[in-house]
């Protein structure tokens, strides 16, 4: 199989074109390029996506709350009555309403309403002349105990703020997630591709020992159970092949799936590996941790719900307080025939009024504030000892990935001295065939180990990039071990 050299390090953004997941026949498939067409069209990150669109959607609802609204009045009414004062005399009023008034509420709980309104008011004894009643001015209610301050009143944004930075982290760990099963399936391939390479060395090495076998038997220097033993394993060397072309294949299809594609047909082309280097990584128990808890999003969003919790849990607080509001306003108002005249004193700042007053509102058990303030207490606690869960968890996991690194470096090295003792053997033991003091079965038993333990040293090897992958995973950094860099859009 072709191999081309390994491209250590690139850079890539999530949001920048990428290529189509289509391959050429053939065609060369290198690790940086698989990231690249997984962050792409990788359907699970996609999905994952939406949410941080939907998170700053819902944001701004949280935030819309404190925007200013103009509102608009029209309205008409009238009154007949009758009275009887030794006559009836019949009695008829109308009215012409309007209104405009900006007004919405401010971060602290004040709710305001800046109004301008004229009626036209109109009665049957004067014959129904217009009568114009203007008014300009402010109104405000303000909480004084419940429903007053941030607490109370940013709740919404508080909690939709964190959703949004949970919705960035949930993204980010996806993305960590993709990569890495992107790095792993792509290792696994190169293991599938490995072991097809010595599976078929293996027939080779048995189809020459088969050779060599029956041209003994021609000059009858060996029997013929000789040649059927050796037949034998070149038989059996088959079934091998067979099992190792379908892990390519499935290792592929698997690797595919990640990187978007959705058709496997069994004619597809096989894809050419780069062989993936292991990185250097130094091991720093105490630093890994502190890393970890660093840079881990699925830590990082554990804490935001513990701040989301502490946001309900201070409007829970502060709706334990009595209602007390202040009301009050104040204004100009004019009177005149005519609604230019009514309107000019308004605007002289004539015939002034005011209002100033407290509603109080007392409730008899508090019940449904104690109950919410109580729910909310008890779930930030239990996602503090989440939390802490989680700390320990991250602590067993860092240091057990860390563990695995030491390993399958011992792991490889141990095998690679086994692989190229078991070589050694093999050719003792074929030059003894020769000399005649060994049997065909002997070299067959040895060709089978020196398989054995070439698939050994091409595990060992996959365990050792594999343990990187998992690694980086643990702490967080997978992608700045590849270089990627997720946009904030």
């Amino acid at each position: 199989m072709r191999r081309v050299p390994f491209i250590a390090a690139f850079a890539v953004s999530a949001a920048l074109a990428v290529p189509s997941p289509a391959q050429d026949a053939a065609s060369t498939l290198i690790l940086d390029d698989a990231i690249r067409l997984a962050l792409g069209h990788n359907r699970s990150l996609k999905v994952v996506s939406y949410g941080r669109g939907i998170s700053r959607a819902n944001l701004l609802v949280a935030q819309g709350q404190f925007d200013p609204s103009l509102a608009f009045n029209r309205s008409s009414s009238g009154t007949r009555s009758a009275a009887s004062l030794g006559q009836v005399q019949l009695d008829d009023i109308r009215a012409d309403y309007y209104s405009a008034a900006l007004q919405g509420q401010l971060p602290v709980g004040t709710l305001y309403s800046v109004t301008a309104s004229t009626q036209d008011v109109r009665d049957m004894y004067s014959g129904f002349a217009r009568n114009y009643q203007t008014f300009g001015g402010f109104t405000v209610t303000q909480p004084l105990l419940k429903g007053f301050g941030f607490d109370a009143n940013l709740e919404a944004v508080r909690v939709a703020k964190a959703d949004r930075s949970i919705s960035d982290l949930a993204y980010r760990q996806s993305a960590i997630d993709t990569v890495t099963n992107v790095f792993i399936a792509y290792s696994n391939l190169q293991l599938a591709h490995d072991q097809l390479d010595a599976a078929e060395r293996a027939r080779s090495l048995a189809a020459s020992l088969l050779a060599d076998n029956e041209k003994s038997f021609k000059i009858g220097s060996i029997s013929q159970s000789d040649v059927i033993t050796a037949r034998f394993y070149v038989a059996a060397q088959e079934e091998a092949i067979l099992i190792a072309e379908r892990a390519v294949r499935d290792g592929q299809n698997q690797l595919r799936n990640l990187i978007g594609e959705d058709t496997f047909f069994e004619d597809e082309p096989l894809f050419t590996l780069a062989p993936v280097s292991v990185p250097d990584v130094t091991v720093q128990p105490k630093a890994d941790l502190e890393r970890a808890l660093n840079m881990r999003p699925d830590y990082q969003q554990a804490r935001l719900g513990i701040a989301k919790n502490r946001a309900v849990e201070a409007a829970a607080v502060n709706g334990l307080l009595p209602e007390v509001d202040f009301v009050g306003g104040y204004g100009y108002n004019g009177l005149a025939y005519t609604f230019p005249a009514s309107r000019q004193m308004v605007e002289d700042h004539q015939n002034p009024s005011y209002s100033a007053g407290l509603a109080v509102t007392v409730p008899l058990t508090f019940a449904t504030s104690r109950g919410r303030l109580r729910s909310a207490r008890l779930q930030r606690i239990q996602a503090e000892q989440d939390l802490r869960r989680l700390e320990a968890d991250i602590a067993v996991s860092v240091a057990a990935a860390a563990g695995q690194i030491e390993t399958t470096r011992r792991r490889v090295v141990a095998d690679q001295v086994a692989y190229a003792l078991a070589k050694q053997a093999l050719e003792a033991e074929e030059k003894k065939k020769k000399a005649g003091t060994s049997t065909t079965l002997s070299v067959v038993q040895q060709q089978q180990f020196v398989a054995s333990v070439e698939n050994s040293v091409s595990f060992a090897l996959a365990a050792e990039r594999q343990a990187v992958a998992v690694y980086d995973h643990e702490l967080g950094t997978t992608l700045e071990r590849h270089h990627v860099k997720l946009t904030d859009d």
